[in-house]
């Protein structure tokens, strides 16, 4: 026997099974949403990991393809490693839920979705998200729940709850709000320039979305829920704190972190520590948690110093940007490349321009989202941050920031049809110290424009940080924050856009959730900023994108043909395709409505390419004048090819002005003539002539 609960969301029905199937998880919610069906699951460890100071939370979300009834494509025919879908789904899903456990649990604990069935009505992201949620609600796992997720579109000016692929597809916003009974907790959103007023109702109107879901999560909680067990807390002992405060004095330690220069202030920390193994060298147990005391020593003097003084440790004041510095074509020879720096946050990007045909192909879950014409990659190597460590490829963190960054510039690129080119950024870290992710943007932005990229408008990003107090209405917003502020703050809330509105948010909280007033005073400082930072350091740099594309990026002419003669263009096996690439050294693709892409650096091979495309496509009609190579002769004539694939006779009868008795005294094979055509003759092919040419001609 197992138990059913349902409600009415958005419409649909949403129904969780507990007890049904994964009984040995802590936690396991069958969710059903429409006709999509994931079965999320909560597990954790029964003892603690030694030796860490962090919580072990993986979160997974499992895409499988015969969800959607696909065969995996490949060799190998079974899911490999996460897309990039699955990898930000379970970014969003970590999000909100990580702070809701304890601070001093280090037990593994792992969130799994797996996706059994895809309705494209309901989402199976967001039944993921509600399953991790209800399976760790209803576990004996400590959680500090229960939270909600609600997405929302727009179509129109109009809110959509919880919206299908269709109607995510011509949606104007893309928005994702996590919340608990009394605040949002997490927001993620890609939008076409919302206004920031309408992004706040958006925001809310998901908030209040959300209580009902919390409310249908008590309902099973009461009916199902585990006692919570308990747990080894790794929390550091008061009496080593009091021991620590004796010998570095709250004095000492604000002395030690309040230095803009990063490296200054972990050597001022680096010997405090020293100082105090030394002193703590006959106490084993204190020696094993001395690393995490030290770290909440500086963050309870930078937090008191902030919220009390409005201090912050390099000296700003509360909505004070770092430098900022901007320059384009730093890279030689590549079609576009920016480098943007802020504080000690430095990004260099660099853009590269291809024919469509190179667009990132996707297999995945959203029959929406089959290829990927833009592309923004984001590295983060160790040394940015002054460390030394191999790379092993990008991780999550990478995934998201450059995810982001890409879904920021998405609303201001140009359509294919005004720029058929697929276009890959990439940003490489140079210097990391806070926020990279909106320097990343920045610099996209820029490097866009240097490459002739036409977007529509420029985009710029900045992050907003938080110190919070013991109520409500105690709290400090600080603009531009910096490693130190994000590590020690309750929140990073990054906002991207135009002068028009938002095209991207991204928001993580270490806390149990915003109120109302952080969230709007957060999305109006970042507005201050970008604006800010638009005026005063990339428009001085480039101010609009360049008129045509780099001398090293390749050229593309786009033109449109009748698709009922795109086989005539590729011919049997691609055989005449190939014969213009051969002859030109031009790359074409031609997708499924006739429009051609030719792509080289050589003018004249690209409009040789499309004189013999548009030949190969046009009918002959009389009067048309022709050029053509003698490829073949006959007794009774000469035949000329115009293009691949596309041949016609000249007479012997019409090859001169006077009688001739063999056509070879005029015509050699090879030999490039002009000819004019004739019309139809009895058999009704087309007839062509030398000698009836316009004199003009």
């Amino acid at each position: 026997m197992y138990k059913s609960f349902s409600m009415e969301l958005a419409g649909r029905t949403l129904t969780v099974d507990v007890g049904r199937v994964a009984k040995q998880a802590n936690g396991a919610a069958f969710m059903h949403y429409g006709d999509t069906t994931v079965l999320s699951t909560a597990t954790a460890s029964d003892k603690p990991r030694d030796g860490i100071d962090f919580f072990p939370l993986s979160v997974e979300y499992e895409e499988k393809l015969y969800s959607v009834g696909k065969i995996p494509g490949g060799f190998n025919k079974r899911e490999g490693k996460a897309s990039e879908n699955a990898i930000l789904t379970s970014r969003v899903i970590d999000r909100p839920m990580r702070p809701l456990f304890p601070k001093d649990y280090r037990n593994d604990v792992t969130l799994n979705n797996l996706v059994l069935s895809v309705d494209p009505t309901c989402s199976p992201e967001l039944t993921a998200m509600l399953g991790s949620a209800i399976a760790t609600a209803i576990s004996d796992i400590p959680f500090a729940g229960p939270c909600a997720m609600t997405q929302i579109g727009m179509i129109d000016g109009e809110f959509i709850v919880n919206p299908g692929q269709a109607d995510y597809k011509v949606s104007d916003l893309k928005l994702t709000v996590a919340s608990t009974r009394e605040k949002v907790i997490m927001i993620e959103a890609g939008a076409n320039e919302i206004p920031e007023a309408k992004m706040i109702e958006a925001i809310y109107k998901a908030h209040e979305v959300n209580q009902q879901v919390i409310a249908f999560i008590d309902q099973i909680v009461a009916e199902c829920g585990k006692e919570k067990h308990s747990y080894t807390s790794c929390a550091v002992p008061e009496e080593l704190f009091a021991a620590i405060r004796e010998i570095v004095p709250p004095a000492e330690m604000e002395e030690a972190v309040f230095t803009d220069e990063k490296q200054k202030r972990e050597e001022n920390i680096r010997k405090i520590t020293e100082r105090l193994e030394e002193a703590f060298a006959e106490k084993d147990e204190w020696l094993e948690v001395l690393g995490e005391a030290v770290y909440q020593y500086q963050k309870k003097t930078v937090r008191k110093m902030i919220l009390k003084d409005h201090k912050r440790p390099d000296g700003r004041a509360i909505t004070q940007i770092r430098p900022l510095a901007a320059e384009v074509d730093i890279i030689p020879r590549v079609h576009g490349s920016a480098m943007f720096t802020r504080g000690q946050t430095q990004i260099c990007n660099i853009c590269t321009l291809a024919p469509l045909s190179e667009a990132q192909r996707l297999d995945g879950l959203d029959e929406n989202e089959t290829s990927k014409r833009y592309m923004h990659h984001y590295n983060f190597p160790s040394y940015s941050v002054g460390e030394t460590k191999p790379s092993r490829g990008p991780g999550r963190r990478e995934i998201g920031h450059g995810a982001l960054a890409e879904r920021a510039l998405l609303p201001v690129l140009p359509s294919e049809e005004e720029f058929p080119y697929a276009i890959r950024t990439v940003s490489e870290t140079f210097e990391s110290n806070g926020s990279t992710s909106m320097a990343s943007t920045c610099a996209s932005c820029m490097s866009l424009m240097a490459a002739g990229v036409p977007i529509k408008k420029m985009v710029a990003g900045i992050s907003c940080g938080l110190v919070t107090g013991e109520t409500d209405d105690d709290f400090v917003l600080l603009t531009d924050i910096q490693g130190l502020e994000d590590f020690f703050g309750d929140m990073d809330f990054k906002v991207t856009g135009t002068t028009e509105g938002i095209t991207a948010i991204q928001m993580d909280i270490k806390i149990h959730g915003l109120t109302r007033p952080i969230v709007e005073g957060a999305i109006a400082r970042c507005r201050e900023a970008r604006l800010y930072i638009m005026d005063n350091c990339m428009k001085p740099c480039i101010s609009e994108p360049r008129k045509e594309v780099g001398e090293f990026a390749p050229k593309i002419v786009q033109i449109q043909i009748d698709p009922q003669k795109i086989g005539d263009v590729v011919g049997q096996r691609g055989k005449t395709i190939n014969a213009i690439i051969e002859q030109t050294g031009v790359k074409i693709d031609i997708d499924d409505d006739g429009a051609v892409s030719v792509c080289g650096t050589d003018k004249a091979a690209m409009d040789k390419a499309i004189e013999l495309i548009k030949t190969i496509v046009t009918d002959f009609e009389e009067g048309m004048i022709l050029t053509g190579k003698v490829v073949s002769i006959k007794e009774f004539g000469a035949f000329l090819e115009f293009a691949p694939g596309k041949e016609g006779m000249v007479h012997i009868s019409k090859i001169a002005k006077q009688r001739i008795n063999r056509v070879e005294d005029v015509l050699t094979l090879g030999d490039i003539v002009k000819v004019v055509c004739l019309g139809k003759d009895k058999m009704g092919r087309f007839s062509f002539s030398i000698k009836d040419l316009p004199e003009n001609a």
